[in-house]
């Protein structure tokens, strides 16, 4: 009776530690899965400043994707220039893309407005509708700026306080060093959701 009694309290424990192994499998693999997730398709990046106000404000924390990415206009993207002697300029910068490579971007500067006239490689012009815009007085003059293969044009949406592509010290955007799209806004909290 009491070897019946001593093989179940062995079964029993052995049913035990099988799943609690089976357990620390599977948090172990779920775990390495958002480790391969965060390095090579996302990654959280934080806002520093407010060249992107009204869009994103500066603390705000946001996922940005970089898996099978190609810019395009509209994307809000994160990028990182090194090697510049300006700390600010040595963190992810956030900009949103104005040109890809072969468009020309007119950009004119008014006292209360501006417009940014994109012209493609087949020559069609399209001046952007961009009611995302932050635009209080002109910091910049006008300017006429061919993109070259491999860079993107980008700007704050904060027009008036944003050093972009319009600046000699940001200027064209080498796309490899794009770290990726925003695509999410994680906190705060109370604006957490997809970004535009």
């Amino acid at each position: 009776m009491s070897e019946i009694n001593n093989d179940k309290t062995t079964s029993k424990k052995n049913n035990f530690m099988k799943g609690l192994i089976e357990q620390v499998e599977l948090v172990v693999i779920v775990f390495v899965i958002i480790v391969l997730i965060f390095s090579f398709a996302a990654r959280i990046c934080q806002v520093s400043g407010d060249s992107m106000r009204d869009t994103l404000y500066n603390g705000e924390n946001v996922i940005v994707s970089d898996a099978f990415y190609t810019p395009e206009r509209g994307d809000i993207i994160v990028f990182h220039q090194t090697g510049e002697s300006r700390n600010d300029y040595n963190e992810p910068i956030v900009k949103r893309v104005i040109g890809v490579a072969g468009d020309t971007v007119k950009v004119e500067h008014f006292r209360d407005r501006m417009r940014v006239t994109v012209t493609d490689s087949e020559g069609n012009s399209t001046v952007l509708d961009e009611d995302y815009i932050r635009y209080e007085y002109p910091t910049y003059a006008d300017s006429v700026t061919y993109v070259e293969e491999g860079t993107v044009f980008v700007m704050g949406d904060n027009r008036s306080d944003s050093s972009d592509s319009r600046s000699a010290r940001i200027g064209l955007v080498d796309t490899r060093r794009i770290l990726g799209k925003v695509v999410v806004r994680v906190t705060p909290f109370d604006r957490f959701g997809k970004v535009n």
